[in-house]
């Protein structure tokens, strides 16, 4: 029913939900990734509730960590938990089975409720309406809901649903689960299990309702109680009913889950929960949960006006962001799948720090500050690795999982011939994370002014992987300065992974020598803030005057490759003397250029998997002149593999291209980035989210096309819009004060209301002062932005 409903409603409902007209089993894997849903302490893959043949049905839960070989640990899929099984008239109902029409999947931003409607005919003369829905509470992270309502459009229609949480789950072909114990009723059912390296417990406790919507009054009867289901590893309840045409039968699920994470007791907190949840009623939990989003939503959101496409690609990104984000556990932190796949096995990367945090730093500083808290509780793990390489301090892992220490795999096969084994050497030699690390926790104090986060947890960081750093240094006599010693960082890998091996990689030397910079400015504010600290990492670390002399020194001396004649930043030492490609030999390729050059054909050539020295320039770019930025994009752009190399690319090259005004190719870059997941034009979404491709879109909108710069507290903006953008506005926190920026032209809805408020509470100066004040909204026109 449209009545009522305007072109405007449409088009902002097409903005926040992702949606699937038609079923195709040829990309299901795709599209359960992009329907993946969750709350920050789990997240499903978009797998249906009956299953599918070849679908790569999951559950990741933060924290439950299981060995696997090679790739030493990995997420343990949990127990599916959103199983519902149903009989029509005695035919199980499947995708393949009858005829299946007027289908329907979508994902409500929004809300996060999944949602799928179909009406099956299991035989000529049959047909049932199919509603299912599910969603992960993002009011309470232990509450999950499911349910199922069937509707016969033609005559009567026996019905059955079998309810299960089901443990026969695995990791693409590895078994993590033993049972512990299961216990079945005829409204419920527990389940225990156990991961058989890491003994972690995780136990859900499910609650059944069923029901029966009448024609006559559309109220909702109860009705009889089920039956249990009692197999090893997996329970549930059967409910049956019997309901005629136009009449409804629904079946509800809601569960309790806790880990041996949480508390001593998993078994009896899931109970407790879901009793609780089951008083409440799935429409209360519904409820609840679409309430927490708008809350997310109110101080997250970003509005593109005029690219829909866009809008909506950037509204994904960020829900599926915050279901990965785990929002009260500092012992975890987010992967480069998100929790929507197997891919990289849950490990995290410098994607998060890099890509994926500014988003919270600025929105969410909550999330982002537990998030950090993972990479210093992590710490012992960087010790153990820099010890372990002959280095003091802290070396902070490339991949990362429960303990902080190297989880990368050192061979895995080959992507032309898994016969053959590639060595992977990014654990050994691509350092630059350290500095990643501390660059993200350096962020998150200049936006959000918290001092003691700074003092107890960004400066200990910072300090003690500045030692690893100092020591990394390799001393090579003394350079064309007089009195300057030279220091090599050599053999390492850059962003840049085509190029291995190599000496000297600029955006590493140029970040090691930002971090010790860093780290002597700061010693000397920590002493005069919390003495005591100050004294303490000293002595532990052994910050003699010796040590930071030694600092000093190698800052001076670091090799930097950057000529103030030209401004070029050569990316590692002999780069300049690579073979040339010739790029137009290899147009209408679909294949990356490490798989048409071969991985030592590549390493040979001037082809970049993804930004490295353009990376810096975005990163650090106060510390760079107009010609070395004119000078390097000119030069690195055009030898980037833009379509088929790093889905980590993309963003960052928006976001630079608006940095050399150039807003129309900024808007190239960004749709790369847009596409990654929702249009899978990589073709590897189905192993999950490219997390550092969703917040990067949110770094592209916002220092990017937007133009978003903080100083010491205070907001400017210099906006960079494609043609067709309208307007882009999104939510800032900055220093505690929440703010709407908004650049571009003409008023928009949100603006409408807003200066709707301020006439409401008050005309003149003073009233305006007080409004701005109560709504901390940020009014931007183009480069001028009143607060």
């Amino acid at each position: 029913n449209l009545d009522g409903v305007t072109l405007a409603d449409l088009t902002r409902a097409a903005t926040w939900r992702v949606v699937e007209p038609v079923f195709d089993a040829n990309r299901q894997k795709h599209r359960e990734t992009i329907f993946t849903h969750g709350n920050g302490y789990l997240a499903t893959r978009g797998t249906f509730e009956e299953r599918y043949p070849g679908d790569s049905q999951a559950t990741l839960v933060h924290g439950m960590w299981d060995d696997v070989p090679v790739s030493f640990t990995e997420l343990a899929n949990a127990p599916d938990w959103a199983a519902l099984e149903v009989w029509v008239n005695g035919t199980r109902f499947d995708m393949q089975t009858g005829v299946v029409r007027d289908y329907a999947r979508s994902l409500d931003l929004r809300t996060g409720i999944l949602h799928r409607r179909l009406v099956w005919e299991p035989v000529p003369g049959q047909a049932v309406e199919l509603v299912f829905e599910r969603f992960a509470s993002l009011a309470d992270e232990h509450v999950l809901a499911g349910r199922v309502q069937m509707t016969p459009l033609v005559g009567e229609a026996e019905v059955k649903v079998r309810a299960l949480l089901d443990a026969h789950v695995e990791n693409q072909g590895i078994l993590h689960w033993n049972p512990v114990s299961q216990n079945v009723g005829a409204e419920g059912a527990d389940l225990v299990v156990r991961t058989r390296k890491t003994g972690k417990t995780l136990a859900l406790s499910a609650k059944v309702n069923s029901y029966v919507v009448g024609t006559s009054t559309g109220a909702e009867a109860p009705t009889t109680n089920g039956e249990g289901v009692d197999c090893p590893g997996c329970v549930g309840v059967i409910v049956r009913g019997k309901v005629g045409t136009g009449e409804t039968f629904g079946v509800e699920k809601v569960m309790g889950v806790f880990s041996s994470r949480d508390t001593a007791t998993p078994l009896e907190a899931a109970q407790d929960r879901v009793r609780a949840a089951a008083e409440a009623g799935f429409e209360r939990l519904r409820q609840d949960h679409v309430r927490a989003w708008e809350d997310f939503w109110a101080g997250s959101d970003v509005v593109i006006e005029g690219d829909d496409e866009a809008q909506l690609a950037v509204r994904h990104g960020l829900f599926q962001l915050r279901i990965a984000a785990p929002t009260h556990d500092p012992h975890t932190s987010m992967g480069a799948k998100t929790l929507s796949g197997f891919g990289y096995r849950g490990h995290i990367f410098w994607d998060n720090e890099i890509f994926v945090l500014p988003f919270f730093t600025f929105t969410q500083p909550e999330i982002a500050r537990n998030m950090l808290m993972y990479r210093f509780h992590s710490l012992p793990g960087a010790r153990r690795k820099a010890a372990g390489n002959g280095f003091e301090g802290a070396q902070f892992p490339w991949e990362s999982a429960e303990t902080g220490d190297e989880v990368t795999p050192t061979w895995v096969p080959h992507f032309a011939d898994p016969t053959k084994l590639v060595r992977i050497w990014t654990g050994d030699i691509q350092i630059h994370i350290s500095a990643d690390v501390v660059y993200a926790m350096h962020q998150f104090w200049q936006v959000t002014g918290d001092d003691r986060f700074w003092a107890e947890v960004g400066v200990p960081v910072l300090l003690e992987t500045a030692v690893f750093w100092g020591t990394r240094a390799e001393e090579e006599g003394t350079s064309a300065e007089p009195d300057v010693t030279r220091f090599a960082i050599r053999d390492v890998i850059g962003p840049d992974e085509n190029h291995d091996h190599v000496d000297n990689n600029q955006f590493t030397n140029f970040m090691i020598r930002w971090h010790l910079q860093l780290a002597l400015e700061m010693l000397p504010w920590l002493a005069a803030r919390d003495p005591a600290r100050a004294a303490q990492l000293t002595a532990e670390l052994k910050l003699t005057p010796e040590r930071l002399a030694h600092w000093r020194r190698v800052i001076d001396g670091l090799i930097i490759l950057h000529d103030p004649e030209t401004g070029m930043i050569e990316q590692f030492e002999g780069f300049y003397g690579l073979k040339d490609v010739d790029w137009g030999a290899y147009a209408g390729r679909t294949k990356s250029m490490q798989e048409l050059l071969g991985i030592e054909g590549c390493a040979e050539h001037k082809a970049l998997k993804q930004a490295d020295v353009v990376a810096l320039l975005c990163l650090l770019g106060e510390q760079f002149d107009e010609k070395t930025w004119r000078a390097n994009w000119d030069y690195y752009v055009p030898i980037t593999d833009h379509e088929y190399g790093s889905s980590l690319g993309p963003s960052m090259h928006a976001w630079a291209a608006c940095r050399m005004g150039q807003p129309e190719e900024a808007y190239q870059h960004f749709m790369r980035a847009a596409r990654a997941d929702l249009l899978d034009v990589r073709g590897n979404a189905g192993d999950g989210i490219h997390a550092a491709s969703a917040g990067g879109l949110w770094e592209a909108v916002v220092f990017g096309l937007a133009g978003l710069r903080v100083r010491e507290g205070e907001v400017s903006v210099k906006p960079n819009l494609p043609a067709h953008w309208k307007k882009v506005g999104f939510w800032v926190t900055v220093r505690g004060v929440r703010r709407w920026v908004e650049v571009g032209g003409g008023w928009g809805e949100e603006e409408k209301r807003r200066k709707g408020e301020k006439e409401k509470r008050g005309k003149g100066e003073e009233g305006k002062r007080r409004v701005s004040e109560v709504l901390g909204f940020v009014e931007c026109r183009l480069v001028q932005c009143y607060t």
